[in-house]
């Protein structure tokens, strides 16, 4: 949503030419998020017991409501194995959300209607499912990459040989078709966050220009709610992806262990 003035247009011009409007507010809603966090930290250390919520509404209340989500979403998703990747998820849905509402803002623009910002988080999501992966199997999540069939079937050098063009093929096709798999993902992350919110905002902004009364309300409603879910989004598909790349690791140690009991 662009606004006939923002914040950014007072600094200098120096600055401006330094970095763009998206990078400066990407560096607000990070501000704005740390001091949040310091002000949830300061009421929950004050709490005579950190069990019982606070009585009134305050960054303590909103901070626990938020978090609750991203872990009872991560349990659904992932499981309670899954809990110790909650701040990974979290940080992406505190940052993308808030960055979302703040162009909703007069004087303020938002991050994420810009595509440099939502592809950045593509790229963090990207990576970091994939260190997840190897930290949490080693070299074998590389496996998944080359399809089921990873050795030569048959007991002679023979039967070996005559498998061997099938082996090459399957590992040729499946690894192409995990690597547009793997590489469609930030593709599709950073377009619809940004597709989402240049759209949501836009819209906004013209029905502001043509109305001042009763029909931006509307919108604006609409925008806030568009903001939540595309942040929601994001952080639900961040999570499939760490499940799925724990996950192949996981069902062989199942079947490895089942195995024996058929016996």
């Amino acid at each position: 949503m662009e606004h006939p003035f923002t914040w950014y247009n007072l600094l200098p011009e120096s600055l401006q030419h330094s970095f763009g409007d998206h990078t400066f507010f990407a560096i607000v809603a990070a501000v704005l998020l740390i001091l949040f966090a310091l002000s949830a930290r300061k009421a929950l250390a004050k709490a005579q017991d950190p069990v019982i919520p606070a009585a009134g509404l305050g960054s303590r209340n909103i901070a626990e409501l938020l978090v609750q989500l991203v872990v009872s979403q991560s349990d659904q998703i992932i499981g309670k194995q899954g809990r110790k990747y909650v701040p990974f998820f979290a940080t992406f849905f505190f940052f993308i959300l808030l960055s979302n509402l703040l162009g909703l803002l007069p004087g303020f623009g938002s991050p994420t209607a810009n595509l440099n910002t939502t592809v950045g988080l593509a790229l963090c999501s990207f990576i970091g499912y994939n260190v997840i992966g190897v930290r949490e199997q080693g070299a074998s999540y590389f496996k998944h990459f080359v399809g089921p069939m990873t050795s030569l079937p048959g007991s002679s050098l023979i039967s070996k040989l005559a498998f061997l063009p099938l082996l090459l093929i399957s590992v040729v096709f499946f690894f192409i078709l995990e690597a547009f798999s793997h590489g469609f993902r930030p593709v599709s992350l950073s377009l619809r966050l940004f597709g989402n919110m240049m759209g949501d905002h836009e819209v906004i902004g013209a029905f502001i220009g043509l109305t001042k009364l009763v029909v931006p309300v509307a919108f604006y409603a609409m925008g806030t709610l568009v903001s939540v879910i595309q942040a929601f989004v994001f952080t639900l598909l961040s999570m499939i992806y760490v499940a799925l790349a724990i996950s192949h690791g996981h069902d062989e140690e199942h079947g490895h262990q089942e195995h024996p009991s058929h016996h």
